[in-house]
């Protein structure tokens, strides 16, 4: 792809995320979720795999799962994960036998350049609640939070709170929490922790997770990148 391509489309697919962050609804959840999904995707090559789990709440029992597979349409830029990864995580969710009350996405929700990550653009696309729960920042600073489970400390990116850092886990490194759709920040924070019990990750975003890992070292490499 020619560099000048490759920049107009860059620039395309920007211009959407700004209007994706329009759309975008920050509200208290309605009613307590009963049943609770989670999605992860693993890459093999230009393969990839999506990982959706459901799970009943509170128990967190597994009540079904749904893997996707498929190749990847859109190379690595940092900040245009959706379009590499939302494809495949929409079928898992959609391949799911009910329709869950609130999703956990592996990835950035509000806490995005253009406060659209693709906790964002799952939850636009599906009408449903999201929550972006994300093992790394890409955007924002937080202050030192405590070492205890539940401490918790405000991401800020250009004096605005776009996430938060959640400890999950004792000692641990948070992970870090954002709004993805029809949640406020407080909600996300909040179903995180209920849904955290022995690991850093929330149960549904674990199994996800561990889902998609096996089954994406189970696909033939096609090229020479694991």
């Amino acid at each position: 792809m020619a560099d000048s391509v490759r920049a107009a489309l860059i620039n395309e697919y920007r211009q959407r995320q700004r209007e994706l962050a329009r759309s975008v609804v920050e509200r208290p959840l309605a009613t307590p979720p009963r049943l609770i999904a989670a999605v992860d995707v693993h890459l093999r090559g230009t393969q990839g795999v999506a990982a959706a789990v459901l799970c009943a709440y509170p128990t967190l029992e597994e009540l079904a799962h749904y893997v996707a597979l498929g190749q990847v349409p859109f190379p690595y830029i940092p900040g245009l994960l959706s379009y590499r990864e939302a494809p495949l995580c929409l079928e898992a969710i959609r391949g799911l036998p009910e329709s869950p009350d609130l999703i956990l996405v592996d990835g950035q929700g509000r806490a995005h350049p253009r406060r659209a990550g693709i906790a964002c653009h799952l939850g636009v696309e599906l009408g449903l609640p999201t929550i972006g729960v994300a093992k790394s920042i890409l955007v924002g600073r937080h202050e030192p939070l405590g070492d205890e489970r539940g401490s918790v400390a405000p991401l800020v990116a250009d004096d605005e709170v776009i996430g938060m850092a959640v400890r999950t886990r004792a000692g641990v490194t948070p992970v870090y929490v954002s709004v993805g759709h029809l949640v406020t920040l407080e909600d996300a924070v909040e179903w995180t922790l209920r849904t955290t019990t022995r690991y850093r990750l929330p149960e549904p975003s674990r199994r996800a997770h561990r889902l998609a890992q096996d089954a994406a070292r189970a696909l033939p490499s096609n090229d020479s990148r694991d």
